[in-house]
């Protein structure tokens, strides 16, 4: 079949492709190095939007090549160089139609289409050129790697092979020629390391250090400086020197590596990454086509696979349904924001009071019940300032204005009778917030905003001796509240549209995914962690040894082990978080009394790591009183799982999301739980516990899964 047919065929699967189109124009290179074709690929859309490869894109590619291989034939042409709109070079394959391929021939149509298109941009008379001159991931890095040279601009912003990270392999020549070009050590890098650190993009100049890019030039003028260099290359005035492979003992070196990384990563639950590195080891004998077609099996086998799917529906979920939240009100009921209060000068409220100063750039004031608090506080939001000053982040000016916006008062009527937003991040109790509500509300203006970051407490309750309870909201913020994305919007019962929108339109200005929440004990990701939690304490409790408990849910490769989460999160916190759902829900979530006994002995949670590597503490053992009942990791697996399909049930009946996508959006941006799952109601359903346990599936056949 040749390629024109395959792609032909294969276009018929992809009904909705926004279409990439291949212009061919020619330019007379300068220093009388001769007549070059210049291939530019674009979607036809505004520049900030990404252009994608389908089979039709890709079929427009291939007539692109067509032509310019006849000029190069007939030596009409000295060189052939490809780049892309301004702005964005190319980012991958249409995922949208991926998702709605049902037959594994049609899946390896694709891969094989796009293998047969890019490998003949290596086999033109003339030698071929690769302009990176803006954002370029998975298959628009890979049309590159086919190219003799390639350059890249200084201002590019985002590099990558997420495959990986997507359920996928880099399947158009990236795991056989990267590695064939950098060697395996740096490909490794790029292909597991890269994605499976939560989709590491790289930058311009890192993609020249790395040896990927032959040149690197300036933004403004990238393009031009680009044919410059390139008439020097054809003219012999600049000669291209790339280092000799190691294909011996560091090659496999690099491959042990990175099945290291993925074992720690994903602990053999996710396909992907272990593809990808066979076929990498494989490449270490220089032969490309065995690697394109172990690249095509394996991309098919993969598309059809569930992983691919919940990657897929991860991948939407952030990117869609993240940045237009289910049951936000109108935003045009929103008011302006220019002065934020945060009630609090711990840890917390001067991250908080960062976030805010950053994103918003208005005036921040921080309150608190003695001066050496307040100063605490406001120093920290200074030196971090001083901290991106010195990273290069921001400018003198810039940080000098910043510092200039935040302050700190002892008085909260000096601090916040002009304020619009006020947040408090106080201590976890619920009296202790009624009484600095009620304080705020008595020296802030009518229209202003009062929010709390209370992680499991009602926020109806809160604000029920308020005489103005509708302008409460919960803003609940994850740790560390600089990096995790989720910001869980709690209405509570008597809350108006007017706060809510105020609420999301925040949010969007601090780059936040916000989620709407019903004002339900511990909300979203603290309830689903502590009942998972839970259950892990339980068998503990009752008898099974820690390292099985803890290696049981390996198969979820999640971001870390339980007992490691409940240390970042802190003892003292998991145990008041139990308490509060237990007493909300003391049928479904105990108190566990081995827990109480590590909070009480003051103990940062239960292993020490002296040897490098976590161990149960022999002070935290001693404490520990267990059972006689002991489970094996598939007992304990089945369990856990149980009682999270159990409680995403029940809090969907409750109505306290929208829909179950919520709840993935939820742990994936609020508790790292990886795109391979897609959350865990994609997980759930594939492994039959949702009909198990609720007698139906979360999602609806296709959405996380293979089409029926």
């Amino acid at each position: 079949m040749s390629t024109t047919e395959l792609l032909k065929g294969a276009a018929e699967l992809f009904p909705d492709e926004v279409v990439t189109s291949a212009h061919v124009r020619h330019l007379d290179l300068p220093f009388g190095a001769g007549r070059f074709a210049l291939i530019t690929l674009d979607n036809g859309f505004d520049h900030t939007k990404p252009t994608t490869f389908g089979p039709a894109s890709l079929a427009n590619l291939n007539t692109a090549i067509d032509q310019v291989e006849k000029e190069a034939s007939a030596g009409e042409i000295v060189g052939v160089g490809i780049t892309g709109k301004p702005f964005i070079f190319a980012v991958g394959a249409d995922l949208k139609g991926v998702e709605l391929l049902k037959e594994h021939k049609d899946a390896l149509a694709i891969g094989k289409g796009g293998h047969e298109v890019f490998k003949r941009l290596s086999g033109i008379a003339v030698p071929t050129f690769a302009y990176y001159n803006g954002a370029a991931m998975g298959g628009g890095v890979e049309v590159g790697l086919h190219c003799k040279y390639r350059t890249v601009s200084k201002a590019l912003p985002a590099f990558s092979l997420p495959e990986v990270f997507l359920g996928l392999v880099p399947g158009w020549g990236g795991c056989t020629i990267l590695p064939n070009l950098i060697g395996a050590d740096k490909a490794v890098s790029v292909i597991i390391e890269n994605s499976l650190n939560q989709n590491k993009q790289l930058k311009g100049e890192q993609v020249f250090d790395l040896g990927i890019a032959d040149a690197i030039f300036e933004g403004a003028d990238f393009l031009e400086q680009s044919l410059i260099w390139t008439a020097q290359v054809l003219k012999g005035d600049v000669e291209v020197e790339r280092p000799v492979i190691d294909r011996g003992e560091a090659w496999d070196q690099a491959v042990a590596k990175g099945r290291f990384i993925a074992d720690s990563k994903v602990h053999g639950a996710a396909p992907a990454a272990y593809r990808a590195l066979d076929i990498i080891a494989a490449a270490k004998n220089g032969d490309l086509q065995q690697g394109y077609d172990a690249e095509d099996k394996a991309l098919a086998d993969l598309i059809m696979g569930g992983e691919l799917r919940a990657g897929i529906y991860a991948f939407n979920l952030v990117q869609k349904r993240g940045k237009r939240p289910a049951g936000a009100p109108d935003k045009s009921l929103a008011r302006p924001v220019t002065k934020v209060g945060v009630v609090g000068a711990g840890l917390m409220a001067s991250q908080l009071a960062l976030l805010f100063l950053r994103r918003l750039e208005v005036p921040v004031v921080l309150t608190d019940i003695d001066q050496e608090r307040v100063d605490k506080g406001v120093g920290y939001v200074h030196a971090e300032i001083e901290k991106l000053l010195g990273k290069g982040r921001i400018n003198q000016d810039k940080a000098n204005r910043l510092k200039a916006l935040v302050t700190g008062v002892l008085d909260k009527a000096e601090g916040f009778a002009d304020a619009d937003f006020i947040i408090e991040a106080v201590f976890e109790e619920i009296g202790v917030k009624q009484q600095v509500f009620a304080e705020v509300e008595a020296v802030a203006p009518a229209h202003a905003i009062l929010a709390t970051n209370t992680s499991s407490l009602s926020v109806s309750e809160m604000a029920s001796k308020l005489k103005n309870p509708e302008r409460v909201v919960g803003f609940h913020f994850f740790n560390p509240v600089a990096i995790l994305p989720l910001l869980e919007i709690v209405r509570g019962e008597q809350t108006d549209d007017a706060s809510l929108a105020t609420a999301f339109a925040v949010a969007k200005k601090l780059k936040k995914t916000a989620v709407l929440v019903k004002d339900a004990p511990a909300f979203v990701v603290n309830r689903i962690l502590t009942r998972f939690m839970g259950e892990i304490q339980n068998v503990i409790d009752e008898g099974t040894p820690v390292e099985v408990a803890e290696k049981a849910v390996e198969p979820l490769g999640l971001p870390m082990s339980p007992l490691v989460l409940l240390e970042l999160v802190g003892p003292a916190i998991g145990l008041h978080v139990s308490e509060t759902l237990n007493r909300a829900f003391p049928d479904r979530f105990t108190v566990s009394p081995n827990l109480a006994a590590v909070v009480k002995a003051g103990k940062r949670g239960f292993y020490v790591y002296d040897s490098g590597k976590p161990e149960l503490d022999p002070e935290v053992a001693a404490l520990l009183k267990q059972g006689d009942s002991v489970l094996s990791e598939e007992q304990v697996r089945d369990r856990v799982l149980d009682a999270v399909a159990q409680e995403i049930g029940l809090m969907l009946d409750e109505g306290v999301v929208a829909e179950a996508q919520d709840i993935d959006l939820c742990l994936i941006t609020g508790a790292g739980w990886p795109f391979h799952l897609g959350g865990i109601t994609p997980y759930l359903d594939r492994e039959g516990v949702s009909e198990r346990v609720n007698g139906k599936k979360f999602l609806a056949p296709g959405l996380a899964s293979v089409p029926v």
